[in-house]
């Protein structure tokens, strides 16, 4: 970390956007508006050294916005000497065991919930929902620790890489990511454990751990059951005080485990999830029937519907399920088409309203698509599994923030917003080579007359009007 107390002041970030209506700046906005603090990040255990964890990870949630892609680029941009900060600032806080990243993930987006509940105000909103699903996280690194093969269902082969379990939350508008665990896939074969050879796996990074840090529990949880790490997300999420009605998943998830789960919660919510047409037994008027014969049961009793606002055929049926009483929405999209499984806990809930909150669960979809497209979700190649863990929740905090921003901004998608911030933070890279010369120039300015080189800096920071007059000025000498 640092020597001395970083000087990341976020409001010289404004030197380079003057409009306030520009999207850099409302992000900027955002930030600031968190205020985080170096006591947040207790990190008692670790080398004690005077350094600002809370300004070096603001640096980084701000790096989209400034075309940096990760902290190798930052280390080639004029923002090191700008910040005072070189790249070992950054890797030694990402690879830091005692940094509690889930603490300072619900902090933030807490606050930043809060804050999109202010701005909708007197706004109708839609269902809140927590909704769970996994991801490929693919690697090319074999050294990576922890690293092993996974399944992808997406492409239907096998992949170095982890799987990323997460869990989001919409607010009826708008996404944000809550939680997340990496886990790996142990497999069936026992000479090659995660798909890799003894010698792979001895080959891999290992780093010795504090059985108390709080890396240690995020690394027990990459061998957990996915099913067993989203229960405890559940649960963490309500203790954090996550205010929703439902919870969406897809048919990996659902379950007898988790359908008993959610009723025997003391928090009243349901679960709405798609449910697998397979050999899974029902009890209905006390005969245990499959899917495939509930359905033609339906369609024998001539209770088949088709609803002309979704253009969907559908039948719905209470039933008893491992002990607990769930409602089945059998529906398909043709005539001829296959049937699908919506099961719910709500006895109450008709199939437009099952259909349409159950749509809300693309905005998972979503997220991965934008986040792994714009924020470098899944692609860092750190060897510390402490730093990927940093990273992941970097990249989710990222979109979280752009997620506000953009409510704020009225952007109809995040692409669109990445493409107005990009054209913004051009005029930064524009400017690198004539920052650089001011610095110089102010640096023997001070040293003839005898001036502290950081208050000439503080005093042109805090002065918006002077330093971008200075810039054009450059500018157009360049340029003639």
């Amino acid at each position: 970390m640092l020597q001395r107390k970083v000087t990341t002041n976020i409001s010289e970030l404004n030197n380079f956007f003057t409009s306030s209506e520009k999207v850099c700046e409302t992000v900027i906005r955002i930030i600031r508006s968190l205020k985080l603090n170096s006591k947040q990040f207790k990190l008692a255990g670790t080398n004690r050294r005077t350094y600002a964890p809370n300004e070096v990870l603001m640096l980084l949630l701000l790096f989209p916005l400034l075309q940096l892609s990760n902290v190798r680029a930052y280390s080639q941009s004029i923002l090191v000497k700008l910040f005072k900060g070189d790249k070992d600032v950054f890797y030694r806080f990402k690879n830091n065991e005692w940094v509690n990243w889930r603490t300072i993930s619900y902090h933030v987006t807490m606050k930043l919930i809060q804050q999109s509940e202010a701005h909708s105000i007197g706004n109708p909103t839609g269902c809140k929902c927590l909704i769970a699903d996994d991801t490929d996280m693919p690697k090319t690194g074999w050294s990576i620790e922890l690293i092993g093969r996974i399944w992808s269902h997406v492409s239907n082969n096998s992949m170095l890489g982890f799987k990323g379990l997460f869990l989001g939350y919409h607010d009826g508008k708008s996404f944000y990511g809550l939680d997340f665990s990496l886990h790996g896939e142990k497999g069936k074969n026992e000479k090659k454990p995660y798909g890799l050879s003894p010698k792979q796996t001895k080959d891999r990074f290992s780093k010795k751990r504090n059985k108390n840090s709080v890396a240690s529990i995020r690394k027990a949880e990459y061998f957990m059951k996915k099913t067993e790490s989203l229960l405890l997300m559940i649960r963490r999420a309500i203790s954090k005080g996550v205010s929703f009605e439902y919870l969406l998943v897809d048919s990996w998830f659902v379950s007898d485990g988790l359908v008993s789960f959610v009723l025997g919660c003391r928090k009243k919510f349901h679960l709405l999830g798609m449910a697998k047409m397979g050999k899974t037994r029902y009890n209905y008027n006390e005969k245990a029937l499959t899917a495939k014969e509930l359905v033609d049961k339906q369609k024998r009793n001539k209770k088949v519907k088709r609803s002309r606002k979704l253009n969907v055929w559908y039948s719905s049926v209470d039933v008893d399920f491992k002990g607990n009483q769930v409602r089945l929405f059998f529906c398909k999209t043709t005539h001829r088409g296959n049937w699908n499984i919506l099961l719910t806990t709500n006895n109450k809930l008709d199939f437009e309203e099952a259909y349409q909150i159950y749509s809300i669960r693309w905005s998972v979809e979503v997220f991965f698509k934008e986040a792994k497209s714009y924020l470098m979700l899944g692609k860092s190649q750190s060897l510390d599994f402490d730093a990927q863990i940093a990273d992941t929740t970097i990249s989710m905090l990222q979109y979280n923030i752009l997620s506000l921003a953009k409510k704020f901004v009225d952007y109809e998608s995040m692409g669109e917003l990445f493409r107005q911030a990009g054209t913004e933070t051009l005029e930064l890279t524009i400017v690198e080579k004539i920052w650089g010369y001011l610095i110089e120039l102010l640096s023997i300015i001070a040293e003839l007359f005898e001036i502290n080189m950081e208050e000439i800096l503080d005093k042109i920071a805090s002065d918006n009007h002077a330093i971008t007059k200075i810039i054009k000025m450059k500018a157009a000498l360049n340029a003639a």
